[in-house]
């Protein structure tokens, strides 16, 4: 599939139509979908229906925005009209949403054309998609394998050419963890850089929303369409969307990037020499490396598996039979959502959950929450010393390349091994993204990482388009 710049610039000069490139998408899903299981639920009336306003809008001469027929696939734990939203979940399956997530009206107004919801670890617990109530998703390029979570659907969708841009969500690194793993661009943004209006939550004060592409400019392009304040989100910056195309090309010249030690260490060997041969590469394009240790980092995995649950803990006492969603019926209100959530929730939000309660309960609270939430504060005060020395950081996205299914499932502190190098961002809410650099295993994709201050998106992309580049993808 072309890149969605390319699509959008056809579309717009008449060479193509937002109908034509609707139906690519539709025959690419019809192709794979029941192999892959990546689209839990295709919208094609609600397609077509985008489609025939963005062709209709142009053959009236109206200007129609940056993703001018552009066809998108969207993670299903963003609010859509109409459309089923199920986070994966058996306690919201079937439940319609009557308003749209504030990504979604910027996508539509943009001229996208958003095609259907992506598979996901259920309510975005787990590091593999294979924590969906509705069947695992396969990797477009190795179906024994996983496509990392929980965004795997949405990752899957753009790594099978069926659609050339997707949103998923970030919270310890559920977008970049499956773009390493599928090959593709990743981003996760800024800390209230996009709206969470209409992200079913996870947990409150990490969930970030970000694209998916093959290429860095496409990347670029989705963020800069969905960033920017919104006053029905009380974390949004109070800020315009920030301008990323146009610094796509910039180059690291006269930039100083920092090498993190503990953001590779323990990683399978193809990895690490990736990531130092990135490191070479950045060098070569006029960069200065600079090696840093950061030590803080090495409590960071404990301290999110504490503090996500707890906050999911929260989210999720909404789902309990009363308002939408699944009830089980029962003798009396409390046997009702007793039922409800032995029913509706899967094995590893139960785990979750009740995690997050315990080290919130009256007695575990210091030792537990209080003690993460520090860990919390001397990781955001690691990486502003850190951007003190250096303009940007490197590091590996994931410790390997994509992995057999079932390899993690009776393990789940290996599985939350995965995030290992992407959680530490998420806690300090700064951004970070995954670019291709690379091959390890069978020829399959490494991911490397790049990090960044607040609001530092531009200088990233800029030093990803660098990578992508020296990785052979003009």
């Amino acid at each position: 599939m072309r890149s969605a710049t390319q699509i959008a610039a056809d579309v717009r000069s008449g060479a193509s139509s937002a109908a034509a490139e609707l139906d690519a998408s539709l025959a690419a899903i019809a192709a794979r979908n029941d192999e892959l299981n990546v689209f839990l639920h295709v919208d094609v009336e609600g397609a077509r229906a985008a489609a025939a306003e963005v062709d209709a809008a142009l053959a009236r001469g109206e200007s129609v925005g940056a993703l001018c027929g552009v066809p998108i696939a969207i993670k299903d734990n963003l609010c859509q009209v109409g459309v089923p939203t199920t986070c994966s979940s058996k306690i919201l399956e079937g439940w319609r949403p009557p308003y749209n997530a504030t990504v979604i009206e910027r996508l539509l107004a943009a001229g996208a054309v958003p095609v259907g919801k992506t598979n996901l670890d259920e309510f975005a617990m787990g590091s593999s998609t294979e924590n969906s109530a509705f069947g695992p998703t396969r990797n477009p390029l190795d179906p024994t394998r996983v496509p990392g979570g929980s965004s795997g659907g949405s990752a899957a969708a753009v790594a099978a050419h069926m659609t050339s841009i997707s949103l998923g969500s970030d919270t310890g690194g559920s977008i970049r963890q499956p773009a390493a793993l599928c090959g593709l661009v990743g981003v996760k943004p800024t800390y209230g850089l996009v709206s969470r209006y209409g992200l079913i939550a996870f947990a409150s004060s990490l969930d970030q929303i970000g694209p998916f592409a093959t290429t860095v400019a496409d990347a670029a392009l989705v963020l800069e369409v969905i960033a920017g304040h919104d006053e029905r989100d009380s974390t949004s910056l109070p800020e315009p969307s920030p301008s990323l195309v146009a610094h796509v090309n910039d180059g690291v010249a006269g930039k100083k990037i920092g090498l993190v030690r503990e953001l590779f260490d323990g990683a399978d060997e193809s990895v690490v020499t990736a990531v130092r041969a990135a490191a070479d590469a950045l060098g070569a394009a006029g960069a200065e490396i600079v090696e840093l240790s950061l030590p803080e980092l090495a409590l960071t995995l404990s301290a999110y598996y504490l503090i996500a649950p707890a906050e999911a803990s929260s989210n999720l006492a909404r789902f309990d039979g009363v308002r939408y969603g699944l009830r089980v019926d029962a003798p009396d209100v409390t046997a009702m959502m007793e039922a409800t959530r032995t029913a509706g929730f899967g094995a590893e939000v139960k785990r979750r959950i009740m995690l997050g309660t315990y080290a919130l309960s009256a007695g575990y609270y210091d030792a537990y929450y209080g003690q993460a939430l520090k860990v919390r504060t001397l990781t955001i005060a690691a990486f502003t010393r850190a951007y003190q020395q250096v303009d940007l950081l490197l590091g590996a996205t994931t410790p390997s390349v994509a992995f057999a299914f079932g390899a993690k499932t009776a393990d789940p502190m290996a599985m939350y091994l995965n995030d290992v190098f992407t959680i530490p961002t998420n806690l300090a809410g700064d951004p970070a993204l995954s670019v291709p650099f690379g091959t390890g295993e069978a020829g399959l994709p490494i991911g490397v990482q790049l990090l960044g201050p607040g609001r530092s998106e531009a200088g990233l992309f800029a030093a990803a388009r660098v990578l992508e580049i020296a990785d052979g993808r003009p």
